[in-house]
């Protein structure tokens, strides 16, 4: 077996009209499930989202509000998950001013040097990397350069 790329990520949320809204308002995906024109056809609310490279990239599930929330520091589940957001610092600085001008908290700034990235949560708790891929850093002829020491990124 060779697995071919990531399909998609699947999360629970508390309210998925709530979640819907940042995914689509905020981040900028194209949501294609419910259709405002004729609802959905699953059995329970969820949400689907697609940047058009595939099906869906990103489903929503409505676990509703009173589902346990996801507890706080190092614990066994997904720490996060990674959004390539531009190819630029430009585009990334760029990307720090939509999120802060929306209200959306920045977690952390990291210079991975492999990638130049920010770090946010969606509103369950969920943290989402956006980064850009560092120009000129050939990571496909030094995988050593992945496993760099993570240094602060500045902007």
């Amino acid at each position: 077996m060779e697995i071919k790329e990531l399909g998609h990520v699947v999360l629970y949320v508390h309210d998925v009209e709530r979640s819907a809204a940042f995914y689509r308002d905020i981040l900028g995906f194209r949501q294609i499930m419910p259709d405002p024109a004729g609802g959905s056809p699953l059995p329970f609310k969820a949400a689907a989202f697609s940047s058009g490279r595939t099906h869906h990239e990103l489903l929503l599930i409505e676990v509703g509000e009173d589902a346990a929330e996801l507890p706080p520091g190092r614990r066994v589940g997904m720490y996060h998950f990674g959004l390539k957001v531009g190819d630029t610092d430009d585009e990334l600085r760029a990307v720090l001013a939509w999120i802060q001008e929306r209200g959306v908290t920045l977690a952390g700034a990291s210079d991975h040097t492999v990638t130049h990235s920010l770090y946010i949560f969606d509103p369950d708790g969920n943290e989402i990397e956006l980064y850009v891929d560092v120009p000129g850093v050939d990571w496909r002829n030094d995988p050593s350069l992945f496993a760099s020491p993570i240094r602060p990124l500045r902007l």
